[in-house]
Order: C-alpha cells, then sequence, then structure tokens
C-alpha cells in the first residue's frame, strides 16, 4: 500500500459515519474557534476604555491666584473638566462616601480623588511652606486587578498633565518677570549711559580744576611770599619814618620854644637895655633892629611846623602801611594755605571722578551685557517658552515594524498556539499509525508519512480557515499575507511530526505529554510579555521549543520585520520538523520488527 492509498484509508475511517464528519470538523475548527474568538475579544480593548466606569471626586477648595489680579485657581475643578472632555474612561462624579461604595460593590473599577488642597499645594511654591499636591488613587484588585493597572497609568497621566500646565503657567510667570527685568535693565542701561557721559564730563571738568587750583596755589604762594617781602619792607620805612618823625617833632619843638620865647625874649631885650640906660627910642630902635628877625623866625616856625605835621603823616601813613602789608602777608600766606587745600581737594576730586566714571561705564558694560544675556521676547514667544520648559521632551516615536492595534500584537502568539492546540485535537481522532499498515508493510519511511501527512494537510486547512477569519472576520493586516499563511501550514505540520512522534513511542502518555508541551510552550514562547522575563529555567526552553520561533517568524511576516530572521526561524522549525520525523521512523520501525505486549494494550485515549 502506497502513502496515498494509506491516507485515503484514514480519510474514509473518519468520514465513514455522520458523527465521524461532525467529529471531524468540529475539530478542525477548534484552532479557527480558540484563535478567532480569543483575538477579537482583544482586538482592541483599549477602544473600549470610555466605557470603564470610574469614580472621580472632586474636593478641591481652590486657592488664591499667584498673579497679582486677585482672582482664585481651582486646579482640581480644571483637571475634572479636562478628564471628562478626554473621555478616556466614563468618569462619574461622585462623593468620597459614593465612590467608596460603588468601589466595594464593583460598580466602578476604581476611584480618583482630588484632596481639598490639590490647588493650595500647586500653588504652595511661590510661598514660604512649599509642598506637593496629592492625587489618591483607590482600587478593588477583588473587581479587576488590571483595573488597578489601569488605574495607575491614568493617575500618572493626570500627574504629568497637572505638572505640564502648572509648570507653564509657573514658567510663564517667570519668563514675564525675566522680560520685566530685561525692559528694567535697558532702562538702566540707558541711565547709566548718561551718567557714564555726566561723570566723564564732571572728570574732565575736575581735571581743568584741578589746573586751576595747582595754579592758583603757586601763584598765592608767589604772593604771599612777595607779600611777606613788601611787609619787611615797609617795616622798613615806617621805622624810618617813624625816626625822621621823631627828630622833627624835636625840631618843630625847638623852634616852637623859641618862637614862644621871642615876646618874653625881646621883653627881656629891651628891659636889658633899659637898666643899660637906653632911651624909649633907642630900645625902640634896638628893637626895630631885632622885630624882622622876630618876624622871620615866626615864618620859619610856621614853615616848620607845616613840615613836622607832614613828616607825621608820613609816618603814620608809612605805619598803616606797613601794617597793611603785615596783614597782606598774613592774608596772602592764608591764601596759600587754602590755594595749596584747594588744590589738594581737586586732585582727590578729579581721581575720584576718573575712578567714578571707570566704575560707571564697567557698570554700563555690565548692564548692556546682561541685556544681551535676556533675550527679548513676546507673549507669544514666551506662551511657547513656556509650553516648553513645563513639558520640554517629545517622545518620537519610529517603529521598524508595528502591529496595528492591541489584537494585531497578540496574534502572532494565539495563532502558533491554535496551531498546536489544533493538530493536539486533530490526533483525538486521528490514528497516528495504521495498524494494518505496520502488520502488512515492512517500509517504515512509507507509514510515517501517511501517519505524519494525514494530521498534517487536516492542518493546512486548519491554518487556512484561520487565517481567513483573521484576515477578513477580524480585518487584521499582514505585510506578507502569503508568508504568513505557509509559516502557519508549516508550523502546523512541524506540531503534527512532533505529537505523532509523542504518540508513537509512548502511545496515550505521549498524547498527554503533547498536552504539556503545549502548557510549557504557552509560558516560554514570549508571547505576551518579553521572554527575557521568565524566570532562568523557562528562558532556556524559549530557545529550545519551537512555540517561539513560529510566533518571531509570524511577527516577522506579519508586520514586515526582518525577513532573514524569520527564514532562521523556519530553518529551526525545519530540524525540529526532520527531527521528529527522523524518530518517528525509528519508533515505527521498531514496531514493524520487534511487537511487544505494551503494542497489543488499548491505549487509554479513545
Amino acid at each position: 500500500m502506497k502513502v496515498p492509498a494509506m491516507i485515503a484509508a484514514e480519510l474514509r475511517r473518519l468520514t465513514a459515519s455522520k458523527m465521524g464528519i461532525l467529529a471531524l470538523v468540529a475539530l478542525v475548527c477548534v484552532p479557527i474557534l480558540y484563535g478567532g474568538l480569543y483575538l477579537w475579544a482583544n482586538q482592541d480593548p483599549y477602544a473600549k476604555f470610555p466605557e470603564v466606569p470610574v469614580a472621580l471626586v472632586v474636593n478641591d477648595e481652590g486657592a488664591p491666584s499667584t498673579s497679582d489680579d486677585g482672582d482664585t485657581v481651582n486646579y482640581g475643578e480644571d483637571v475634572a473638566e479636562n478628564l471628562i472632555d478626554g473621555n478616556a474612561f466614563d468618569w462619574q462624579r461622585m462623593s468620597a462616601a459614593d465612590a467608596a461604595d460603588a468601589l466595594r460593590e464593583g460598580t466602578v473599577d476604581f476611584a480618583v480623588t482630588i484632596p481639598s488642597d490639590f490647588s493650595s499645594a500647586l500653588t504652595s511654591v511661590a510661598g514660604t511652606d512649599p509642598h506637593q499636591a496629592r492625587i489618591e488613587l483607590d482600587t478593588n484588585d477583588a473587581n479587576n486587578y488590571l483595573a488597578g493597572s489601569m488605574g495607575t497609568q491614568a493617575v500618572e497621566k493626570i500627574r504629568s498633565s497637572v505638572a505640564e500646565m502648572v509648570g507653564s503657567e509657573a514658567a510663564e510667570r517667570l519668563l514675564t518677570g525675566l522680560s520685566d527685568v530685561r525692559d528694567s535693565l535697558v532702562t538702566a542701561t540707558d541711565g547709566a549711559s548718561q551718567l557714564a557721559d555726566g561723570a566723564t564730563t564732571a572728570a574732565t571738568g575736575s581735571a581743568t580744576l584741578a589746573d586751576g587750583t595747582s595754579q592758583l596755589a603757586a601763584g598765592s604762594a608767589t604772593l604771599a611770599s612777595g607779600a611777606n617781602t613788601l611787609a619787611a619792607g615797609a617795616k622798613q620805612v615806617s621805622d624810618g619814618n617813624r625816626q625822621l618823625a621823631d627828630i622833627a617833632d624835636r625840631a618843630g619843638s625847638a623852634v616852637q620854644q623859641a618862637t614862644d620865647a621871642l615876646p618874653q625874649v625881646r621883653t627881656d631885650i629891651a628891659t636889658a637895655l633899659a637898666d643899660q640906660g637906653l632911651t624909649a627910642d633907642e630900645i625902640a630902635q634896638v628893637l626895630a633892629k631885632l622885630d624882622p628877625l622876630g618876624t622871620k623866625l615866626q615864618e620859619g616856625n610856621t614853615k616848620v611846623q607845616s613840615a613836622v605835621g607832614k613828616v607825621d603823616q608820613l609816618a603814620a601813613g608809612a605805619s598803616q602801611v606797613a601794617s597793611g602789608a603785615g596783614e597782606l602777608a598774613t592774608g596772602a600766606g592764608t591764601l596759600a594755605s587754602g590755594a595749596a587745600a584747594a588744590n589738594d581737594g581737586a586732585t582727590q576730586l578729579r581721581d575720584g571722578l576718573g575712578t567714578l566714571r571707570d566704575g560707571i561705564g564697567t557698570l554700563r558694560d555690565g548692564l548692556s551685557s546682561g541685556v544681551e544675556k535676556i533675550p527679548a521676547s513676546t507673549p507669544e514667544l514666551r506662551s511657547l517658552q513656556a509650553d516648553t520648559i513645563a513639558d520640554p521632551v517629545k517622545v518620537s516615536s519610529d517603529k521598524l515594524a508595528s502591529a496595528e492595534d492591541y489584537g494585531a500584537g497578540l496574534a502572532p502568539f494565539f495563532a502558533a498556539l491554535s496551531a498546536w492546540i489544533g493538530i493536539y485535537a486533530l490526533f483525538l481522532i486521528v490514528k497516528p499509525i495504521s495498524r494494518r499498515a505496520v502488520t502488512a508493510l515492512h517500509s517504515p519511511i512509507r507509514i510515517t508519512l501517511a501517519g505524519w501527512l494525514t494530521p498534517a494537510m487536516l492542518g493546512a486547512v486548519q491554518m487556512v480557515g484561520l487565517m481567513g477569519v483573521l484576515a477578513i472576520a477580524l480585518g487584521f493586516t499582514f505585510n506578507h499575507p502569503l508568508g504568513t499563511l505557509g509559516v502557519l501550514v508549516f508550523a502546523s505540520a512541524t506540531f503534527a511530526a512532533i505529537i505523532l512522534t509523542l504518540n508513537v513511542w509512548l502511545g496515550s502518555v505521549g498524547q498527554f505529554l503533547g498536552l504539556v508541551l503545549m502548557v510549557l510552550q504557552l509560558v516560554t514562547a514570549g508571547g505576551t510579555f518579553p521572554w527575557q522575563t521568565l524566570p532562568a529555567p523557562l528562558a532556556a526552553l524559549h530557545h529550545v521549543l519551537p512555540l517561539g520561533y513560529v510566533v518571531d517568524a509570524m511577527r516577522q511576516l506579519m508586520y514586515g520585520g526582518n525577513l532573514a530572521r524569520a527564514g532562521w526561524d523556519l530553518a529551526v522549525l525545519a530540524v525540529w520538523l526532520l527531527g521528529a520525523l527522523v524518530l518517528a521512523m525509528i519508533g515505527v520501525t521498531r514496531m514493524t520488527h520487534r511487537r511487544t505486549l505494551r503494542d497489543l494494550q488499548p491505549s487509554l485515549i479513545g
């Protein structure tokens, strides 16, 4: 009997009755139902999130705004409005008590509470007691464990959005303040420039003043020296005039005495002449001779007294001149000292104004540099800058290969698993090896191929049906649809060879081990979480068992990944296929050449 005849005989056996046909159809549909229903249920769960009931409790009492307009803010209400408008979940506003009851009874999956001090905490950064705001999350894993995880992610998004909103406002206030500071610095720079110009002018004037006071000091010193010389000369003149006046006064006094004594002398002469016996005429004649001399003496006395008066006036004037010269010398000395002090002060003023000018220039340059380091801005620019500061990082995602949704992401795993389940189910009614053929033939190769090809062909029908459900009913897209179908058919054929081998060598125990092997591959294939998250022993099995390679090959072909990597996966499956067939042939050879009591025992399954 040839291989096609053995396959036809097995198919006739399977379809010999209506119940057989029904059983065969049902088992062929097992992977289609398993993979199709599961992926349909999980095709896009995120799109159903708006139907997930969530309690929202808003107790925020608001707080005064940090701006100067005197308004109040209520960030809790703002957050609530954004959440409800965003429609990420079915947000239901409740009181704290109602939310607790709803969470306990399971009418909501989790509860988010915005406490009464939410706004005041967010605005506390502007005060002396800055502290973080809180958002409270209450979950109940008895309702749904993943709901708690969803709540954690939702609260994190709320936190980041609030942080961005508050950070944007704070940054905009800061930037506005910097803009005001810049305007003030511009004004200060202009004032410093004007001050620098004035200081330069003052420094120039002080230098001129210092030069003038230096000349004044030198001139006043010369004047003081000349005044001292003049005072000394005047004193000498005054002393000489005083001596001359004294002599003149004595001479005048003597002439005056002589003049004053002249009448008495004339009388005494007349008396003496009379005593000598002269007559009155004779005495008159003598006196007549003397009277002109007296007249001249009086005239001389008048001139002498006049001269003495002038000499006295000259002495008095010389004395006044000497006194004035002394005062002049004293004043000139004071003037010289004052001029020297003024020159010292003018010099210090000049140096100080020069230092002031340099300092003001440094101030002007520093203010100008500060203005340049603070860029000019507009309200629109500040708004963009504030948004950037509040949310400085934007994630740019570039996928080398992408699944269109959650269901498409799970499709490779559950399709591969469906292939194993489908083959496993078929072996519940398909005979691994024809006992008749074993008895009649001595060709292990043909017997093994016939035993393998029958479930392999039925498995191919299963995979075509599953592929049709994924592509048509569920609308999944495939970058390489024929390649993906080829991987599924090849995987089904490989699984058929593996389960065939287990049945050939171990019988019903091998069939049970096929179930155990499915469970192992269910957890080691890396179909949901990355295989690197597995414990070390299970991670090691990931590199050995075939289901993981089927999942990887499907991902590469379905999402448009690395085709060379898919080729390597198929090579590993080919090793499993050939190895399983060789082991099955060895088992069939043993059965054709040496029968044991175990071969005659009925199977535990069917």
